[in-house]
């Protein structure tokens, strides 16, 4: 499923991204429930979470689908915004037969690539899929543009805005 996200321009620091799509606890989960709608009935012995991003959508599918077996995978390849080259922190120890793998976006497809090598015959979902690095996954539910930046709800905190007409007031006095 395409959906166009409610992207704006903003200043990013990189070249790369032009935009912005903001995920909300609310909406992660919703979408992880409609991912999970697409594998309820399948048998998986467990999940393999990609870490960090994995983390989080592996739990909530873990919950849906029922699966108590969870393993990760933890890889480096980001710095902040900036792509690098990926670091194997912990890799594993069987081809994946069997197993969902699980991370919350593929963007240009690096980081899914080094996975797949690991676990060839692992079902691998993302949440979120950028075109670049689409074709490294079996299934997403949604499709985000490549000059996206996509901030995760466990990258942003709630703080209080002041309403507009305090902050008007106290302009004037």
């Amino acid at each position: 499923m395409r959906v166009s996200p409610d992207a704006q321009d903003i200043s990013m620091s990189t070249e790369r991204y032009h935009n912005q799509f903001t995920i909300s606890w609310d909406r992660l989960h919703r979408d992880v429930r409609m991912l999970c709608h697409q594998l309820v009935g399948r048998d998986f012995k467990g999940i393999v979470a990609v870490t960090r991003g994995g983390l989080i959508p592996a739990a909530l599918i873990a919950r849906e689908l029922d699966i108590r077996l969870i393993d990760t995978v933890c890889i480096k390849s980001y710095e902040h915004m900036e792509q690098s080259g990926i670091n194997v922190l912990k890799g594993i120890d069987h081809d994946g037969d069997g197993w969902l793998l699980v991370d919350d976006l593929v963007d240009t497809g690096k980081t899914a690539g080094a996975v797949r090598e690991m676990l060839p015959r692992a079902h691998f979902v993302t949440i979120y899929a950028k075109p670049e690095g689409r074709p490294m996954v079996d299934q997403y539910l949604t499709e985000v543009a490549q000059d996206t930046w996509i901030q995760f709800p466990w990258d942003m905190g709630v703080s209080f805005v002041e309403p507009l007409v305090d902050q008007l007031r106290t302009r004037k006095e």
